[in-house]
């Protein structure tokens, strides 16, 4: 029951910090991005994308690293240029906004992240230096471009490397700090299903294979490979609780098959076949799996949905910080009960249950009737 109980309630923590990361991921994301890779992205090849694909909504952005300054405080982060109109940016702005408006969203306005404001000890209205990798020529050489712009507002995502590392400024704006020009605007594509980027990228690879063309999954490849190993690795280093379990069963049933010995060996007697015998030890030790298994997805299912109040309850308890949201990203503990899962962990049960109900059971074919009955 316990065994089954920790792999549901880990399996549905690692399910839930999955799912959780990715719409963080797809929140802040678009789900492909097509770079012009020295060659022009035109209005007719733009064009020819909605039409080829009417489900998709097209914008365009640009991004590009730099630093940002506030007196003496400098710390380095990514520059993400937005169409101030598109409805996409405006709804994530809007969804996840602390402070400020999206209507003051015009030139040389920005909008920070909390954490960042937090480290740098700023808020709305302040002003800041904004300083890209981008260099102009003057008198004295060759310098970092830089442009003093305003906070329109403050937003919070939950991602808590996002919100440290992300300035959001109009695309124009983004475009004249890194000294670029229209065409060296990237194009992002955003889906109703996510998950179906990498089927629809070799499509559009299709239609102009000249520009360098990347989805969402291309870059957290090696994030969502380690969760994934990380999450096969947990299931089977805890499923060797349940075949520690099974363990007990085969030592119960020996114990109980020495202790029946001339019950047996009566049973024998009387004409009550081997087989018959083995069914009923072997019935009534997978009867204690079966229940057990049944018992164990109930209490985790329980767990599995009450999994933050008791997070919440142990910490106000014990006065730690069980799930320090710096570390894992999020600011509560997640968990998503996946029922093809469950399913998986009660059928790999009972296959435990049933190997060590069998194995105990098979050793009464091996019994002599009249050495159990000698001595009575």
């Amino acid at each position: 029951m316990l065994g089954v109980a920790i792999l549901i309630i880990v399996m549905s923590v690692m399910n839930g910090f999955k799912t959780d990361l990715t719409k963080k991921i797809l929140g802040l994301n678009p789900h492909i991005v097509i770079q012009p890779n020295s060659f022009i992205i035109d209005d007719k090849y733009i064009s020819k994308l909605k039409s080829t694909f009417p489900n998709i909504k097209v914008s365009k952005s640009f991004s590009g690293e730099g630093i940002i300054i506030n007196n003496d405080n400098a710390k380095g982060v990514i520059f993400k240029g937005i169409e101030k109109n598109e409805k996409k940016s405006i709804e994530f702005l809007n969804k996840n906004l602390k402070s400020g408006s999206v209507k003051v969203f015009n030139k040389n306005h920005v909008f920070i992240g909390t954490e960042l404001a937090y480290n740098l000890d700023l808020k709305e209205g302040d002003k800041i230096t904004l300083m890209s990798s981008a260099f102009v020529a003057t008198p004295l050489g060759s310098l970092p471009k830089q442009e003093s712009f305003s906070i329109a507002g403050t937003f919070t995502t939950g991602f808590l490397e996002f919100d440290q590392n992300i300035v959001f400024l109009a695309l124009e704006d983004a475009l004249a700090i890194f000294d670029k020009e229209e065409n060296d605007q990237n194009v992002e594509i955003y889906l109703k299903d996510p998950l179906k980027a990498n089927i629809l990228k070799k499509k559009i690879e299709k239609i102009n294979p000249n520009f360098f063309i990347y989805t969402w999954s291309d870059l957290n490849k090696s994030f969502f490979s380690a969760l994934k190993v990380e999450r096969n690795v947990m299931f089977i280093i805890l499923t060797l609780i349940v075949i520690v379990a099974g363990f007990n069963i085969i030592s119960g049933l020996t114990i109980l098959i020495k202790n029946k010995t001339k019950e047996i060996a009566i049973l024998k007697t009387l004409g009550l076949s081997n087989n018959s015998i083995k069914k009923s030890f072997f019935l009534t030790g997978f009867s204690i799996g079966f229940f057990a298994s049944i018992s164990g997805i109930i209490l985790g299912i329980i767990f599995s949905y009450n999994i933050e109040k008791l997070r919440i309850f142990l910490s106000s308890v014990f006065n730690l910080e069980i799930f320090p949201p710096d570390i894992y990203f999020l600011e509560k503990l997640p968990s998503e009960i996946s029922f093809f899962s469950i399913l998986i962990i009660f059928v790999l049960s009972l296959i435990v249950s049933a190997i060590a109900s069998y194995i105990p059971a098979m050793t009464i074919s091996k019994m002599k009737t009249f050495r159990a009955l000698k001595y009575e």
